[in-house]
């Protein structure tokens, strides 16, 4: 069997830094509407690879040490230990990395200068050498100018402006544009399970590259991949299709969620059965122009 070092020399650089840029614009797009820095990603991310490292990649099936999870990533020792004592507690949260707007916010909320006797976050006026919009950017509006962090926070919902002129906090975190917490998890779980079929698919491939096309033993094992897409449709026809896809899918969704039902695990005279996650995920492909 391949193994990590020779798949990983197998492949074109280039290629896997263009595909890496390619998969990583989806999730930098869903992200900064999130309002998530690249700081705060790059700590997330560094945590994964030292995650799945450490999970997926150990030998004769023992957990892989520190060393080899270290030459695999390229995280050093001392910071792979560090990230996996922060893994390995589940209520600690991430090293926090805020955006200048959110740390803007946070002390509007927090900082006795700025809340009410009552604890919450007074109205500021714009400018003033009290406590004002201004002298609450000049504490904690990092190197954004203070017409520029305001205008973004008023466009995103996070202040209003009164009738009087004065500034209100409405949010304590900064978030772009708002989303429901279960369309973000869906969002996510989504973007897992291709990724996973993705990779399952390749670590097949690796594994038998020598194999005829059909060879029933590892077709079964292949997950299902596919796409059926042109580059010169009629710009017309985009809502005729978006229609067809809406109806059409459904319909397959729905036949498909028949058949699972249909194979749900039932209890057994032996003993319980062993169940196993199975479906088929479905989206529109479009150029939004």
């Amino acid at each position: 069997m391949p193994t990590e070092a020779n798949q990983a020399n197998a492949l074109d650089r280039g290629a896997v830094v263009q595909t890496c840029r390619v998969l990583l614009r989806p999730i930098a797009s869903l992200l900064l509407k999130c309002g998530m820095t690249w700081r705060e990603f790059a700590d997330v991310s560094k945590s994964v690879f030292v995650a799945v490292a450490s999970q997926d990649y150990g030998l004769n099936g023992r957990p892989t040490n520190v060393s080899r999870v270290s030459i695999l990533t390229g995280v050093s020792r001392k910071e792979i230990a560090r990230v996996r004592t922060l893994l390995e507690q589940e209520s600690a949260p991430l090293p926090n990395k805020t955006t200048d707007a959110t740390r803007l916010l946070s002390g509007w909320h927090q900082d006795p200068d700025f809340i009410t006797p009552s604890g919450e976050p007074r109205a500021l006026p714009a400018e003033g050498s009290g406590a004002s919009f201004t002298t609450l950017w000049q504490r904690y509006g990092g190197d954004v100018p203070v017409t520029s962090m305001r205008k973004e926070l008023e466009r995103a919902g996070a202040i209003t402006v009164l009738q009087d002129g004065t500034l209100r906090a409405e949010r304590r975190y900064f978030m772009p544009r708002s989303f429901d917490p279960q369309w973000m998890l869906n969002a996510g779980s989504i973007l897992a399970d291709l990724g996973a079929s993705i990779t399952h698919n390749l670590d097949v491939a690796a594994e038998a590259p020598s194999l005829p096309a059909v060879v029933p033993s590892k077709v079964a094992a292949r997950r299902f991949i596919g796409r059926a897409t042109s580059d010169s449709v009629d710009v017309e026809a985009r809502p005729e299709f978006e229609a067809f896809v809406e109806e059409r899918g459904q319909e397959f969704l729905e036949a498909l969620d028949k058949w699972l039902t249909e194979h749900e695990a039932r209890p057994a005279s032996g003993g319980a059965r062993k169940r196993t996650r199975l479906g088929l995920g479905m989206f529109l492909i479009a150029d939004d122009q």
